[in-house]
């Protein structure tokens, strides 16, 4: 009896799994729907009563050595009193002062401020000695 070999059946494992590749796969179980948690709509609400982060942002400024030296002293008196502050706490409550401060006062407490040149302060440096004056020949 001779058997006859078919096209339709793979000759090998190997090509077995290109061809469960290409099926379809209507033919799986389909998953019933699940109802959405009701707790979903009350995370959203929580998200929105929730007061958002104010954007940062980062700046550099120039400002003399006995200023700088004040801001020194605030932080380590804050300190002693039992709630240390940081610079830029410190800068952003004399800004809160400032803005609650009537125009003639603001005006007074910018006088009180002298005018700095903008810019980086030049490094102090020394004495360069002169260079030698290259000699031609």
């Amino acid at each position: 009896m001779t058997t006859s070999r078919t096209t339709d059946a793979p000759a090998s494992p190997a090509s077995a799994a290109p061809a469960a590749k290409r099926t379809p796969k209507a033919a799986a179980k389909p998953t019933p729907a699940k109802a959405a948690p009701p707790a979903a709509p009350a995370k959203d609400a929580a998200k929105d009563t929730k007061p958002k982060k104010p954007k940062l942002v980062r700046d550099s400024f120039t400002i003399p050595k006995d200023e700088y030296t004040a801001i020194e002293a605030l932080k380590l008196r804050t300190g002693t009193l039992g709630s240390a502050a940081k610079k830029s706490e410190l800068l952003r409550a004399g800004l809160k002062l400032l803005a609650g401060l009537p125009d003639a006062g603001l005006l007074q407490a910018l006088q009180a401020v002298p005018a700095l040149k903008t810019g980086r302060p030049k490094a102090e440096q020394a004495p360069v000695p002169a260079k030698k004056a290259k000699s031609r020949k």
